[in-house]
């Protein structure tokens, strides 16, 4: 940070909202990581991006980012102009903000210092967002490219983590391509779907079929024989046309946090997930509506905390990430853990696993915000 904005305090963007799936989602974690900033250590700009991709100036109004009678929040509703457009310059000799309206002069909304992107899914949380900030040279919480780009990507996060040995449940992708190609009979993807069952055959019913870029549970179905497959496949589709389908691990989920120290990563007490009774698995109801809880710390062993701790850290150092990692496992009924996935911007509501792990490990709320947002300060852009 240059002796410039050292003279004050530091400038935050809180970017939130954005063009997936998971849009809501980002406006509930917006609304908990502003509460939590600390107002008298950070000034705070946020900035919400709608579906449609327009950067708009918000109100700084928490209390609106919440669910309210089961409805979830949304950037259109929180901008103060249904036309006006932020505007971070591509230049990393200028961090100004500038705010344009049409038929209005551009007005200047300052410098940032810092940007604390809580965008989940494509078009902020897989490397797009943070190839803009590298561009402009403006420091920001979190992995970089490359690593926001494999967290997102499940099929190469996957192959990463294989490549590492770390140990992965069996999966198989279907390409846009492949679910596209007729057969020479007309059938629609009747290769990818032969691919499907010979999956099923070698693993078992049920499948899970997931989108294989998006979070927050959208979009995933659990098949329980062929007759269900292509609606599935459909729904998946619908978030991302290239899908991933998984087989059924028996066995308990056990999340865990990664944070970025002075010293390297270092990983929180892990989380359990209990079986959601009320709903067939975890999904996206039962995280965000029905505000399924889980269990911290996790009733393991000390031989399994240490364990999961290790494997969470070892995944955050195979993608080459930064800053902070919620790591998701599931311990199987033989003792031994698989992991499913990592998360590079894992929620910040109220309800969500990663700020309660760090809590119960002793960084509360404000602390573990602070601690992002002075690792993003102190960090370069650029290759590092």
């Amino acid at each position: 940070m240059s002796s410039e904005t050292s003279s004050h305090k530091p400038r935050v963007a809180v970017v939130f909202g954005g063009r997936s799936s998971e849009h809501a989602i980002s406006v509930l974690t917006a609304g908990a990581v502003l509460r939590a900033i600390d107002r008298e250590k950070y000034d705070v700009l946020p900035i919400g991006i709608t579906t449609d991709g327009r950067w708009a100036l918000t109100a700084d109004d928490p209390e609106r980012m919440a669910i309210a009678d089961r409805q979830l929040p949304s950037v259109a509703a929180l901008a103060e102009s249904t036309e006006g457009g932020v505007v971070l310059p591509v230049d990393p000799t200028n961090r100004e903000v500038v705010y344009t309206e049409p038929g209005s002069v551009p007005k200047a909304l300052g410098e940032v210092d810092v940007v604390f992107p809580v965008l989940h899914g494509p078009y902020g949380e897989d490397g797009t967002l943070q190839g803009l900030l590298e561009l402009s040279g403006v420091p920001y919480v979190g992995s970089g490219v490359l690593a926001s780009a494999v967290g997102q990507d499940k099929d190469y996060m996957k192959r990463v983590f294989s490549s590492f040995g770390l140990p992965v449940g069996p999966y198989e992708v279907i390409r846009p391509r492949e679910w596209e190609k007729a057969a020479p009979n007309g059938e629609k993807g009747a290769a990818a779907r032969k691919k499907i069952v010979d999956f099923a055959g070698e693993h078992g019913w049920p499948l899970f079929v997931k989108p294989a870029r998006a979070g927050s549970s959208m979009g995933i179905t659990k098949v329980n024989d062929l007759g269900g497959l292509d609606e599935a496949i459909e729904e998946a589709r619908a978030h991302d046309p290239k899908i991933l389908v998984e087989s059924l691990l028996s066995g308990r989920e056990i999340e865990c946090g990664v944070l970025e120290f002075e010293d390297g990563p270092r990983a929180s007490v892990p989380a359990e997930i209990p079986p959601v009774t009320a709903h067939d698995f975890y999904d996206f109801e039962a995280k965000y509506i029905d505000s399924a809880t889980g269990i911290v710390p996790a009733p393991l062993t000390p031989e399994q905390t240490a364990k999961v701790q290790e494997l969470a850290v070892a995944a955050f150092e195979a993608a080459s990430c930064e800053g902070l990692v919620r790591a998701d496992f599931f311990l199987q009924d033989n003792g031994e853990f698989v992991i499913n996935e990592i998360n590079t911007l894992p929620g910040f509501t109220p309800i969500s696993m990663y700020p309660r792990m760090w809590q119960e490990s002793g960084v509360s709320y404000p602390e573990l915000i602070d601690r992002l947002l002075q690792a993003a300060l102190n960090r370069s852009t650029g290759l590092r």
